[in-house]
């Protein structure tokens, strides 16, 4: 049963492609965030400002940001560093004092496509590309291996409790499969 004495997240929601508009965006980023917040135990009262843009759009900041002038799914800027620094370590905790986590840059046409082409429902993408931004402003990230492996698990237990099917189970399957196959 979920703890109903936490405070709502503020989602601070900025919609420039309006084709978000026939997704219930702004319940599923509540939703995911607090799902995300309680499952690593802390409080909801935190603030995250979320862009819903388009292709284009995401481009422009993913080359601005990451040097890569593409479209991509999701892109998050937290406010401040909170990694781990030893591999596959927990990051530290926001501090309460400063509840403003960072933003998120979402776009749909990447999302409408990876949901089309995974077949699985467009807003259990979208609640896993949130759950996944979230956790980046919170300090977990996947450029190391032990790191990923602590991030992806996470992302498959948040998404369990909010009744959405791991994304990555199948990709575990196949591999295992394919290891399997090579064994005999």
């Amino acid at each position: 049963m979920p703890d109903t004495s936490i405070d709502q997240p503020v989602v601070d929601l900025a919609i420039e492609d309006e084709r978000w508009s026939s997704c219930p965006l702004e319940r599923i980023a509540s939703r995911a965030s607090i799902t995300t917040f309680e499952h690593l135990g802390l409080g909801a009262d935190w603030e995250i400002a979320i862009l819903a843009c388009d292709d284009a759009r995401i481009a422009v900041l993913n080359g601005d940001f990451r040097g890569k002038d593409l479209p991509t799914n999701v892109l998050s800027w937290p406010s401040v560093e909170r990694s781990g620094h030893d591999e596959g370590a927990t990051p530290r905790a926001p501090d309460p004092a400063d509840p403003e986590l960072g933003d998120i840059a979402i776009a749909y046409d990447t999302c409408a496509a990876e949901a089309e082409a995974a077949g699985i429902p467009f807003e259990d993408h979208v609640a896993h590309l949130i759950v996944h931004a979230v956790l980046h402003l919170l300090g977990y990230d996947h450029e190391r291996p032990l790191d990923g492996d602590l991030m992806e698990a996470l992302e498959g237990k948040i998404l369990a409790r909010m009744g959405i099917p791991d994304p990555y189970a199948r990709d575990r399957a196949s591999i295992e499969a394919s290891l399997t196959g090579k064994a005999r």
